[in-house]
């Protein structure tokens, strides 16, 4: 199968638009750690090479075609964290993180491609939601890659304030050994206690 072309934003800027940011968010399923979604408008005569779907990607291709973004890309990563997730639910939360990824951009945007079937009720301007979204839009494949090397990033620092629970390789997601750890060593504050698996424990 193919992989995500630039087919939308074409469509888009052939109807006047003239900034196409993608948006995607990475950390929906953890049972620790933020929820990180970025935002990206693509400079369309600069697009890395090999740009794909953050899961279809290595972790050297993620991070060289990251760091090639921020360089030639208008790029804006943020975040909701572990208390609000607790305090509004983990759907929330993610649109709070997609809501504050595009005004970090520091531009006004015509149009937003959200990942996924629903678009933030905050974004500020008009969207279109793009279900599997980072397999078909360049913009916001883009987006996945950068949000996916940024929280890999955040959860490898979490790991070596907590070490045990594996989070330099699983993420925050609820693997075996995760599991047994949270067992084991108990629950961390970076830990999402609205989640089922952490919930229960307490």
């Amino acid at each position: 199968m193919a992989g995500p072309d630039f087919q939308e934003e074409r469509g888009l800027l052939a109807s006047g638009a003239r900034t196409i940011a993608g948006i995607d968010e990475v950390g929906r399923g953890p049972l620790a750690g933020p929820v990180t979604a970025a935002a990206v408008i693509l400079d369309p005569d600069r697009i890395p090479i090999g740009l794909n779907d953050s899961k279809k990607l290595s972790v050297s291709a993620r991070d060289r075609i990251a760091a090639e973004l921020w360089e030639c890309a208008r790029v804006s990563v943020s975040h909701a964290s572990v208390a609000e997730i607790d305090e509004v639910n983990i759907l929330r939360a993610s649109h709070l993180a997609m809501e504050r990824a595009l005004k970090g951009l520091g531009v006004p945007v015509d149009h937003a491609l959200v990942d996924g079937n629903m678009i933030p009720a905050n974004l500020g301007c008009p969207a279109s939601a793009l279900i599997k979204g980072d397999g078909r839009s360049l913009s916001i494949a883009a987006a996945s890659i950068v949000a996916k090397v940024v929280r890999d990033r955040i959860m490898v620092d979490l790991a070596q304030q907590h070490p045990g629970y594996g989070w330099e390789k699983n993420a925050g997601y609820p693997t075996k050994a995760h599991r047994e750890a949270l067992l084991a060593l108990g629950v961390t504050p970076h830990h999402r206690r609205s989640f089922k698996t952490v919930h229960n424990m307490l």
